[in-house]
């Protein structure tokens, strides 16, 4: 597999130097623009189709969209890549397509936004995902989804590992975007950990509760509050206020602590905020740092997770302490979830947002 030059910076969106100076931020994200990051998992075709209802159909009970638009987005953990794009120059995708139509529109879409798409597959024996949205007066009406389970094939899986170990010198981190439908293997990920081995990069993962890997060598593991009780196999209970206190969430932490090779969790708890968990590595004692919730409106969550798990990492491979870190991912996706669709943010967007008062954590 040949890459493409990774001294080719894709353009970024450039930042006023006014608004970076007058913001608490404006440091932070000055150091985001020379990182490398390599997005790795299942990526899939957004495509939403934009129109109006005046009727309801003569065949059946339900509403006729007469369709104004057509518009194609990345997916899946292409869309934790397209996050990233506006802050850093140097993104790329890894990942599998169908040898179809769709995948030569995935593959198009995902390199007119400046991705990096070297190291993305293509497979004749898989159909390219592709879920369809029909959003009328900013609602969404239904969601279509074509797609197929597909495990990687022994030649993919070495494909995939040579093309990590490969670039893995010139990467400051990497990750691991799961959205269950079989590029993420246990292979595959065991041969990324022995790869990245002791190196310094960065390596995040954004689980899957119905693939029940066992992750090894991750820098930070972030699921929402759903997936964090289903794969620490405990009982779904509320979580009191602050969550950084309740007891539950504790015995949440220990049990995915043990289960996972990793130093940090990033619980996200819809309304509730994020808790960002720390483990010593030497005395197993546990640190926790709850992050209220920033949205003011809530328009479409679709897409939030990627953009917290792009915008965490990104902070990470920066090197900003992990409680900033989480604080960042937290205010992008608050702007995120004020759009409708799978959107994305802008650093302006970021630096508006993001006041002094609301750097203020609780500890």
């Amino acid at each position: 597999m040949k890459f493409a030059n990774p001294s080719c910076r894709q353009p970024t969106s450039p930042l006023q130097p006014q608004s970076v100076d007058s913001s608490p931020l404006g440091p932070s994200l000055k150091k985001f623009a020379d990182k490398r990051i390599l997005v790795v998992g299942d990526i899939m075709l957004d495509r939403f189709l934009w129109g109006s209802v005046a009727r309801i159909s003569p065949e059946a009970p339900v509403p006729v969209v007469e369709v104004e638009r057509d518009e194609l987005y990345p997916g899946g953990a292409a869309n934790v890549a397209r996050n990233l794009l506006p802050f850093a120059d140097s993104v790329a995708v890894m990942g599998i397509t169908g040898d179809d139509p769709e995948g030569e529109q995935l593959r198009s879409v995902l390199g007119d936004r400046g991705l990096d798409i070297s190291c993305v597959q293509r497979s004749a024996n898989t159909p390219t995902t592709v879920k369809t949205r029909v959003i009328a007066r900013n609602q969404q009406v239904v969601r279509i989804d074509r797609e197929q389970h597909h495990e990687l094939t022994t030649a993919e899986l070495d494909t995939a590992a040579a093309a990590i170990a490969q670039r893995l010198p010139e990467l400051d981190a990497i990750i691991l975007q799961d959205y269950g439908k079989g590029f993420i293997t246990q292979a595959l990920v065991d041969r990324i950990a022995t790869i990245a081995g002791d190196t310094d990069t960065i390596i995040t993962v954004d689980p899957n509760p119905n693939n029940p890997i066992i992750w090894r060598a991750a820098t930070a593991i972030k699921p929402n509050r759903h997936e964090a009780f289903r794969f620490a196999g405990l009982p779904e209970s509320p979580i009191s206020d602050p969550p950084s206190e309740d007891a539950t969430l504790h015995a949440l932490a220990t049990a995915l602590f043990a289960k996972w090779d990793t130093g940090q969790l990033l619980i996200t708890l819809g309304e509730q905020g994020m808790v960002h968990c720390l483990r010593d590595g030497q005395s197993d004692r546990q640190s926790f740092t709850h992050i209220p919730p920033r949205a003011h409106e809530v328009f479409d969550v679709s897409g939030a997770g990627d953009t917290s798990i792009a915008l965490f990492t990104l902070a990470l491979s920066a090197g900003l302490d992990p409680v900033e870190a989480a604080e960042i991912s937290n205010w992008a996706a608050a702007v995120v979830i004020g759009k409708i669709g799978t959107a994305t943010l802008t650093p302006e967007e970021l630096l508006k947002t993001a006041t002094p008062s609301s750097l203020k954590l609780e500890t």
